[in-house]
């Protein structure tokens, strides 16, 4: 079983965002709208979701991968193979004065392929990891003015033990003491892997012991408002993640 940390942080509240954005009279995204108004068709607060943190599992390698296609290793331009997925990080700060894009945020993903292998670390827990030495499937983007970082990568496999991920982490100042880290997963609504997982090269890793979102711990901390909301596109799915970043 490959195993990642148990669950980290926790989800404020509703009250407690409200109590921070100042619900009696903070205008949300400079754009003068109160949060009290905010309701009705057409009418959201999508960069302001504060999500839960969990666990950053043993992978994540600081490669300072500069890349928006993460589907290719940079040292022969090879592609793994997957249906791509087009995925965005809207960013944004909550404090006080409310809630605004974060430009300029290092955005690191990084998952395993259509097989469940993760690429680019060594064998680090004791021979149950086929890991390779490419490194497909991670790198990073910083957020530009209005807090969004994208990238291109595939629709993860799975392996035993978790449900289908992608994990991600924000960071403000990466190589400052006073920087900010945020580290967390995105997942998929089960009947979407089910269909992605029937194809190849997905389908030629076995299916048996594969693990749903309501049976892996991690996703029960939390999951759910890290499930992320994919649309089909012309070549494959696409989806965005809304998150406001509580940084003091």
């Amino acid at each position: 079983m490959h195993h990642d940390d148990e669950q980290v942080g926790r989800v404020l509240s509703r009250r407690e965002v409200l109590a921070l954005l100042g619900a009696g009279g903070v205008s949300m995204l400079g754009g003068g709208t109160p949060l009290a108004g905010l309701a009705g068709p057409g009418l959201r607060l999508p960069a302001c979701i504060v999500r839960p943190r969990q666990t950053e599992g043993p992978y994540f390698l600081d490669d300072m991968l500069e890349r928006a296609d993460i589907r290719t290793d940079p040292t022969d331009g090879s592609v793994c193979e997957g249906m791509p997925l087009d995925l965005a990080f809207r960013v944004s700060r909550l404090d006080g004065d409310g809630c605004r894009p974060l430009p300029g945020a290092v955005v690191d993903i990084w998952q395993c392929d259509a097989v469940g292998v993760y690429s680019g670390v060594e064998d680090i827990i004791g021979g149950l990891f086929d890991a390779r030495g490419k490194s497909f499937l991670r790198g990073y983007q910083i957020t530009d003015t209005e807090g969004v970082a994208r990238f291109r990568t595939i629709f993860p496999g799975w392996y035993q033990g978790r449900t289908v991920h992608i994990h991600f982490k924000i960071r403000t100042a990466p190589d400052s003491a006073a920087g900010h880290e945020f580290t967390s997963q995105v997942y998929f609504d089960d009947a979407v892997a089910d269909r992605v997982l029937e194809l190849e090269p997905y389908a030629s890793h076995d299916g048996e012991g594969r693990m749903r979102n309501a049976q892996d711990q991690i996703y029960r901390s939390g999951g759910d408002q890290l499930l992320l909301a994919v649309e089909e596109t012309g070549d494959g799915y696409a989806a965005a993640l809304d998150i406001g970043l509580q940084i003091g």
